[in-house]
């Protein structure tokens, strides 16, 4: 292994090559701009590639709701298929051809395809030496000075040589939000309490080791008739046997609870169990290529298996204790479940007929783009979040904790929009879920902005919200939407001279950037009050 280091210096430094960083580098770069982009792995994409989640949408992603940046994605992810892929006549005319046909959202695609497309957005940016990437990078150190961060050392995680990139602007776009802890800036982990926040649904108290279950996702396809099974995993009969507090049976097992009303349901694999709370197979769930789209059978089936199942709940990755080792313990435990239920899927699943198992399901390591057919990384729900000047809480979107028919907050500082439920998965504190109603929603100015550090922006997860709305402002359009927002504020910043609180708390100025955002970038900052008051 060689290892070296070396310097280097650009205007806007990106950590973390997700949705979000992504978004960020496009915009600052469209904006004249000089980006270094950074990527642990090698895929762009974060949640949609690396980690395997096709995307979760609202109802209007279709509109001018959508980021624009987002809207171009979902574009040429059509396109790509229609381009390089056998469809039938009618798949390649649909203008919203979706080609996995999916239950959670309207363009369910493979990850492969979604990092093709983020390479393809970059490229004549990185062809005109406004973007570089780094791929295969981490960042291992911050050099601060007061409250600025001077530059970020990165670590090659194929041969140990460290980079130093000194930058004017540093984004953390980190699916753990990990430069706020290398950098020393302010922020949370894990859930505020009641007596913080007042939120209705948080606990009592903060507890940092109270984080959502991660899941390390995969793709299968199944193949009937044929033996596909894998070996028996090392912590197998842990998990046929482990009872969560939360779930009314053992993890393995197609039983577990409705998120919203908590009653017991009952999952069938290819078929629907109306009468036991399953309104869908879960093959479908996150299916992402649909045999029925593609001509003479040329492409079978392939869903993504992110379900209840293989949501590891039993140690956090970050908070007090959690060095090293136990979090790369968690890790290994999470990829343990995951291949657990994959062999239970083969081996001991009910089916309908009264037999057991689906030795047919088969791993397609080639759709996540790595050799043993899991993801590249595991799907993070939640980061570090800043200590921001604005924090999101459930009392700004929350349909139970808002005045009765009055939509969510208005926020003056708007820079984006979202729309998705409070939606908070089993946690390592032993909690259920949370899925509450949440109204469509903006992303205020003030959630991106730190207390402290003046040139340092979140642009992911790590954003100021609290535990509780981190589970409605997760999810893939809004992430972009807060990657284009920040891209276009250290544009702003830098062009002005200016650090991000000033652009906040001066109303001219801040009238200045969100007319930036608006009229260059065409960026829609406030829901119509139809839409804003909307209930589902």
């Amino acid at each position: 292994m060689s290892v070296g280091t070396s310097e280097r210096k650009t205007e806007v430094l990106i950590v973390g090559g997700g949705i979000g960083g992504v978004a960020a580098a496009l915009t600052a770069a469209r904006l004249g701009r000089r980006v270094v982009l950074t990527e642990p792995t090698d895929w762009l994409g974060g949640q949609l590639t690396a980690q395997a989640v096709p995307p979760d949408e609202h109802t209007w992603i279709e509109d001018r709701y959508a980021p624009p940046g987002y809207a171009e994605l979902r574009r040429r992810v059509r396109d790509y298929y229609r381009r390089n892929y056998p469809l039938t006549p009618r798949a390649a005319a649909d203008p919203l051809l979706d080609p996995g046909l999916g239950i959670v959202s309207h363009l369910c695609h493979e990850p492969r395809v979604a990092a093709a497309v983020l390479e393809e957005m970059i490229a004549p940016w990185r062809a005109g030496g406004q973007i570089e990437l780094l791929l295969g990078h981490e960042p291992v150190a911050a050099h601060t000075s007061g409250d600025e961060v001077d530059a970020v050392t990165l670590r090659d995680t194929r041969d140990g040589h460290e980079t130093t990139v000194q930058a004017d602007y540093v984004v953390d776009a980190s699916e753990l939000g990990d430069l706020l802890e290398l950098a020393d800036v302010e922020h949370v982990i894990g859930a505020e309490g009641q007596d913080q926040t007042g939120e209705p649904h948080a606990p009592a108290v903060a507890d940092p080791l109270d984080q959502q279950a991660i899941s390390w996702c995969f793709a299968l396809e199944h193949r009937p008739g044929e033996d596909h099974t894998i070996d028996r995993p090392a912590g197998y009969d842990h998990w046929r046997t482990a009872v969560a507090p939360f779930w009314p049976g053992p993890q393995l097992s197609f039983d577990d609870v409705v998120p919203i009303t908590l009653q017991r349901r009952t999952w069938q694999l290819f078929d629907a169990d109306h009468a036991r709370n399953a309104h869908f197979p879960l093959w479908t769930f996150r299916r992402v290529l649909a045999r029925e789209n593609f001509a003479d059978g040329a492409v079978g089936d392939v869903t993504i298996v992110n379900w209840p199942q293989i949501d590891y709940w039993e140690a956090p990755l970050l908070g007090p204790g959690v060095d090293d080792a136990a979090r790369a313990a968690a890790l290994a435990g999470s990829r343990d479940l995951s291949f657990s239920f994959l062999h239970w899927l083969q081996t001991e699943a009910p089916r309908p007929d009264g037999g057991t198992g689906y030795p047919g399901l088969r791993l397609r390591p080639d759709v996540t783009g790595t050799p043993d057919g899991l993801a590249k990384t595991p799907y993070i729900r939640e980061a570090r979040r800043i200590q921001a000047e604005l924090t999101v809480t459930e009392q700004h979107v929350g349909v139970l904790a808002r005045p009765d028919g009055a939509g969510s907050e208005v926020f003056a500082d708007a820079v984006g929009l979202g729309r998705y439920r409070i939606d908070l998965h089993p946690s390592t504190a032993g909690r259920s879920y949370v899925d509450i109603e949440a109204y469509p929603f903006q992303v205020p100015l003030g959630a991106l902005v730190p207390v402290r550090v003046d040139n340092l922006l979140p642009a992911g997860k790590n954003i100021g919200t609290t535990h509780i709305t981190n589970g409605c402002y997760r999810l893939h359009p809004v992430e972009w939407g807060i990657g284009e927002a920040v891209g276009a504020l250290v544009a702003f910043c830098l062009d002005r001279g200016l650090p991000p609180r000033k652009v906040r708390n001066d109303p001219a100025r801040l009238a200045d950037y969100q007319r930036l955002l608006t009229d260059t970038l065409g960026i829609t900052l406030a829901w119509p009050d139809d839409i804003r008051t909307h209930r589902e």
